[in-house]
């Protein structure tokens, strides 16, 4: 809590993101998430890699403790560090107060694994995120406590609007546009023109300013989705050329082909989206290719993509961002085979992915590779050894 501490990648440009910052940093005025470029040079601290691996182990641990209190059922896992819980029905059971609860909870955590947690209470979801995210942070016992009166009472005024949840800096800049810097200038403006802005979101945004939040824990668990997709995407360490960007491209599609080999998934629609660097006058690039049947065959996936990329990207700008997408994926029992391709070929394709993922699960994803990835640019050799983009 006292240590001048940034945890980023030091091998990489000073363009990186923090993945976090200390309280301690935070006092001087380093925001979270910030660039490390952006840290003033009269700070000194200390930068520490990124360690996933090592983030995932602990918080799988701190899960455990969770479970000795309350229910899988009535927890929703919402990121590696963050978690909702349902205590509502445990009270009674403990005897304890939700204060309370999220105390002990607090104290399992810190004699077992030696980590300082906060917890947030509230009347709804929101009000608890909110009050993890805003409040715990100035108690002297790390919990933060808020209903939707109380909301009203303390938060309605505090700027800046991006301290709340889903509230990034381009919706924070477009209500400001209109005056409105606070929840409570949200709350008493006029509601159609936040439709005009946001669309079905502005539902959204004017229920949390008024501290209201319909969705539970029950809702999120019964949750259905009618359909799925899988995705890869990067962000590029530095800009790239048209054509070092179409291996990039290239690589992906290898990768989201594996995976879904791996998990016995098919799919005849693919999307690609392209962000160019910075600077660039005209807006990400996008486009979407479909096949006559469901496939997962590389050999007709990568090529597809290849196409598509030269297609809808503009060769005079350089590429900062990219993503490929499988739409409305499903399992591969209900396959037909393409009228335009080879059965034999199709199958000796599968037969290959499926000897290289048996290669890669038992000795590593860099024990096979192809060419692809030793050209200039290529980075699934180093994407291989990293976690969510980071060092594992």
């Amino acid at each position: 809590m006292t240590t001048r501490l940034v945890v980023a990648d030091p091998e990489r440009s000073d363009k990186t993101i923090c993945l976090a910052v200390s309280p301690a940093m935070k006092a001087l005025g380093v925001r979270n998430r910030c660039r490390v470029f952006e840290i003033p040079k009269n700070i000194d601290y200390i930068m520490a890699v990124p360690r996933m691996q090592k983030y995932l182990d602990y918080s799988a641990e701190v899960y455990g403790i969770y479970l000795k209190y309350i229910s899988k059922d009535d927890i929703h896992v919402y990121s590696v560090d963050e978690a909702f819980m349902d205590v509502t029905e445990y009270l009674n059971l403990y005897h304890m107060t939700a204060r309370q609860l999220g105390q002990q909870i607090m104290d399992d955590i810190d004699k077992t694994l030696n980590i300082r947690a906060t917890c947030g209470i509230g009347s709804n979801l929101f009000l608890a995120k909110i009050a993890l995210d805003i409040t715990a942070k100035h108690s002297p016992d790390f919990i933060g406590e808020l209903d939707e009166k109380k909301y009203l009472e303390t938060l309605w005024d505090h700027r800046p609007l991006t301290d709340f949840w889903r509230i990034g800096k381009g919706i924070a800049n477009r209500l400001a546009t209109y005056g409105m810097l606070t929840m409570k200038d949200i709350a008493n403006g006029d509601e159609n023109l936040l439709y005009k802005l946001f669309g079905v979101n502005a539902e959204l945004l004017i229920d949390h300013a008024w501290g209201r939040e319909p969705v539970t824990i029950s809702d999120i668990k019964s949750y259905r989705s009618s359909t799925h997709s899988l995705s890869q995407g990067q962000v590029l360490m530095s800009d790239y050329t048209f054509e070092k960007g179409l291996i990039i491209a290239k690589e992906m599609t290898d990768v989201m082909c594996l995976d879904m080999v791996d998990k016995d998934l098919v799919s005849k629609s693919f999307t690609l989206m392209v962000g160019y660097a910075k600077g660039a006058p005209i807006p990400s690039a996008k486009g979407t290719f479909s096949l006559d049947t469901e496939t997962n065959a590389s050999m007709l996936l990568i090529p597809g993509i290849a196409d598509l990329y030269k297609h809808i990207v503009n060769p005079a700008y350089n590429v900062r961002r990219m993503y490929v997408i499988a739409n409305n994926v499903i399992p591969e029992e209900y396959t037909q085979y393409s009228f335009f391709v080879s059965p034999a070929d199709l199958e000796r394709d599968r037969r290959m992915q499926k000897a290289v993922l048996e290669i890669k699960n038992k000795f590593g994803k860099n024990a096979i590779l192809k060419g692809l990835n030793f050209e200039e640019g290529a980075t699934t050799r180093e994407r291989n050894n990293q976690i969510g983009g980071h060092k594992a």
